[in-house]
């Protein structure tokens, strides 16, 4: 297709990929946003859910928690679950990214923009 171009050639064709990977990279961010991740804490008496961008959607609490006297407890457990959801979004992130620059056959460890 771009034969007896040369240079121009190369460029070209330079320019299909780049803009290729550009489409694959705004794809991959719009999935992130639907993909979802659980964290948990407490052995699962509160769960968080956060999108694989790192945006918490949900927050469940096993009601057998809320004694008064436990106050401090019950937030430490939810930040935690909060936390554990974040660390779960960010590693997704990074494993759909990963997956993507080796699916374009770039080195794995390129930052693309995120």
């Amino acid at each position: 297709m771009f034969k007896g171009l040369g240079n121009l050639g190369d460029m070209a064709k330079m320019m299909q990929t780049a803009k290729e990977m550009q489409g694959k990279v705004t794809q991959l961010q719009d999935d992130l946003k639907t993909m979802t991740v659980t964290g948990e804490s407490g052995a699962g008496l509160v769960k968080a859910t956060a999108t694989a961008k790192g945006e918490l959607t949900g927050l469940e609490i096993d009601p057998s928690i809320f004694v008064a006297s436990e106050k401090e407890v019950v937030e430490d457990l939810i930040l935690a679950a909060i936390k554990d959801a974040q660390a779960k979004a960010q590693n997704r992130a990074e494993q759909e990214m990963r997956k993507l620059t080796e699916e374009m056959g770039l080195p794995a460890d390129m930052k693309l923009p995120f």
